[in-house]
């Protein structure tokens, strides 16, 4: 009789379900916030999965009978025959063969099996994703794991590039990686990405991944009923939501990650077994940011088709390009003085002052790149400098100057540039014998970040300094910082293939030469003084001093290519 127990459990959801969902309903119109009804909706699903299990544990069996079996061998001849056949018909229960009932079962077997071999395919397909795409550049990496540390993420991210994907996903619940397409890296202005980066990074520390699954599971087993499809759908726009606020909360520009979202409702989006971002409609996010309401459901025809021309307005209004900011004034002028120092930064009062600065050393201030990653272009880009002035509203921040940089380097140098990925000669950064293994840092830098007072010697904790005459300090620092640090010396990208993730003291002395070329150009202002012939370079003040090695080898750099410039218009 268990199929009548199963086909009598999966009739009883009906009514438990839609019991469920009133109270969900009721429930929510009292809630304001993306997580509380994130909560709620995860809830209401727990209780629908719950609820048929409880049902069958609960449900008796109906071959149980209660009386005593009779003994058909012995038979008293005094007793009339007749009634204990009665008696045992009116005690034991009989359970009636309703064909009706066993044809839901079949029903709902094949249906549910049919949902679960989705989900599995769906398992196999993100497997695939993982095992063929590639590495992603080394900048972005390091911007991955900038991110995971701002949002408190625990576990190690990666980050990969995949031809097979036409949107950010995730893949994994206890090895995260995160999927982008081939044109995201290189098409879309590095703020967005970052923005967009930030939102997976915000699944991740969720958990997503596993609630994710759970709720696949759910629809495969109860997927007859429409209540929890709907329940179902709410929990799939409110994660999404939620990711979204933290990912504004995180870059604080809802207008650049709308932008964004904007861009991703123009690709096909891509459901697996992952978590991505498309669990929700891309429009209707995009409105809720900029101030929209909250999107209800639809009840009619006219309704929906409304939906859908409002939809594709948003798109068409919310994808055009956010103009940058300018200064209010700026003087651009030929340097003729020639002075030793190439200097530019950002002072009180929203200016921003710049002495014997090259058009290619503001490049990389204004779009956050390296040298190596400037592409293309004249030769005076390198060779000249200019003075700059340029004043802002007195309250405009860092960020805020380095696009109205952008605006300049657009309006008075004609500068326009795109993204794209490259071949290019990079260096692997590898233990020089075995596993790195550094000693435990300085007590005195207890601090990690850059604000920490310094240890002793003037040595700065949970930061790095770059001496032009061929030094690199700095205590409890991670080794990111250290990677990013010998790229912009070396001028080419370096990959960490050290496996380690603790801090460690840095205190190298190298002399500069052909293979620090990304040392005059970089951050400092100085000249480099006359090199210590005493000194050993680069490679053999690693191995000596750090126990690391830099190999070559090649890989795909994220690069900016200098489609047009010219020399500065009078001011």
């Amino acid at each position: 009789m268990n199929t009548m127990r199963l086909g009598w459990t999966l009739v009883h959801f009906l009514w438990q379900g839609a019991l469920i969902a009133i109270a969900y309903a009721i429930a929510r119109r009292f809630l304001t916030g993306s997580n509380d009804r994130y909560l709620l909706g995860c809830a209401a699903l727990a209780l629908m999965l719950a609820a048929p299990f409880a049902t069958w544990w609960t449900m008796a069996p109906a071959d149980s009978p209660s009386v005593a079996p009779v003994d058909q061998t012995t038979r008293v001849a005094s007793v009339a025959p007749a009634p204990l056949p009665a008696m045992v018909r009116a005690e034991v229960p009989v359970v009636k063969d309703i064909p009706w009932l066993r044809w839901a079962v079949i029903v709902w077997l094949v249906g549910a099996s049919s949902l679960s071999l989705r989900l599995l395919g769906g398992w196999m397909v993100a497997a695939r994703l993982r095992v063929g795409a590639r590495s992603a550049p080394m900048a972005w990496c390091e911007t991955v794991e900038r991110l995971r540390r701002q949002l408190g993420v625990l576990r190690s991210v990666g980050l990969r590039v995949s031809a097979m994907v036409q949107s950010p996903v995730v893949v994994g619940a206890w090895r995260p990686l995160i999927l982008v397409p081939v044109g995201m890296l290189v098409g879309m202005p590095a703020a967005q990405v970052e923005a967009l980066l930030a939102h997976e990074l915000a699944h991740i520390r969720r958990h997503d991944y596993l609630v994710n699954l759970l709720q696949s599971l759910a629809e495969a087993l109860l997927f007859y009923h429409p209540a929890v499809w709907w329940i179902s759908g709410h929990v799939r726009a409110e994660r999404e939501h939620c990711c979204d606020d933290a990912a504004v909360a995180l870059s604080g520009d809802v207008i650049g990650y709308a932008n964004a979202l904007a861009e991703l409702a123009g690709m096909p989006q891509m459901r697996l077994a992952a978590v991505a971002a498309n669990g929700a409609s891309l429009t209707d996010r995009i409105a809720r940011l900029l101030g929209g309401r909250r999107p209800a459901p639809a009840r009619k025809s006219g309704t929906a088709a409304a939906a859908v021309l409002l939809a594709a307005a948003a798109i068409g209004l919310y994808a055009q390009e956010t103009p940058r900011p300018t200064f209010q004034v700026a003087s651009v002028k030929l340097n003729t003085d020639n002075p030793p120092n190439r200097m530019q930064r950002p002072l009180p009062g929203g200016r921003w002052s710049a002495r014997n600065a090259s058009v290619a050393m503001m490049i990389v201030t204004a779009y956050k790149v390296q040298h190596y990653q400037v592409v293309g272009g004249p030769p005076w880009m390198e060779s000249e400098g200019f003075d700059i002035e340029a004043k802002a509203d007195a309250d405009a921040k860092a960020p805020q100057l380095l696009l109205m940089l952008q605006s300049l380097l657009a309006d008075r140098f004609k500068l326009a540039l795109h993204r794209e990925s490259r071949e290019l000669p990079v260096y692997n950064l590898v233990p020089a014998k075995g596993s790195f293994s550094p000693p435990p840092p300085d007590p005195a830098c207890a601090q990690t970040d850059s604000a920490a007072p310094p240890a002793r010697g003037g040595v700065p904790c949970g930061n790095l300094r770059i001496g032009m005459s061929g030094s690199v300090d700095g205590g409890n620092v991670p080794m990111w910082q250290l990677v990013s640090t010998l790229a912009a010396i070396a001028g080419r990208p370096v990959i960490d293939q050290t496996g380690f993730t603790g801090k460690l003291d840095v205190h190298l002395r190298f002399t500069p030469d052909q293979a620090t070329q990304g040392l005059p150009g970089g951050a400092l202002s100085a000249a480099p003084p006359d090199p210590d012939p005493s000194q050993p370079n680069i490679f053999e003040a690693l191995q000596e001093q750090l126990g690391l090695k830099l190999t070559s080898s090649k890989g795909p750099v994220e690069v900016l290519v200098i489609d047009h410039v010219e020399r500065p218009t009078a001011n």
